[in-house]
């Protein structure tokens, strides 16, 4: 035999919660912002093999050996290289007609313990 079960529907405005909202948040929407820029900076493999090669090679680095090491042409490097820029990650100097690339430890540093950080909280 079949068991009824009633159920009581209460009315309520429209646009109104049916219940408490019980829910945490980790980060307000800057900081979500934040975070998202800095993995942004970061997801990609030209730009993660970009911050390698700087971070190997104490010093600066010029454009043409980015050219001979990395399997992209140079107005792909050049992109990449704004966009690290850009994130402040890495700056240049000029030399003549060449550019010479390093990377600012320091912002790299920084952005590190905020992605460490922001991982965290969600664990």
């Amino acid at each position: 035999m079949a068991k009824t079960i009633e159920l009581h529907v209460e009315e309520r405005k429209r646009g109104t919660r049916c219940c408490e909202s019980l829910l945490k948040l980790q980060f307000d929407v800057e900081e979500a912002r934040q975070l998202s820029t800095d993995l942004q900076a970061l997801a990609h493999p030209v730009r993660l093999r970009i911050l390698d090669i700087l971070a190997s090679n104490e010093g600066v680095v010029c454009v043409c050996d980015l050219q001979e090491t990395l399997p992209v042409k140079q107005p792909t490097i050049s992109h990449h290289l704004k966009l690290l820029r850009d994130a402040g990650l890495i700056d240049c100097e000029r030399q003549g007609l060449w550019a010479y690339y390093f990377i600012r430890r320091d912002v790299l540093r920084e952005l590190g313990t905020r992605v460490t950080q922001g991982l965290k909280a969600l664990m």
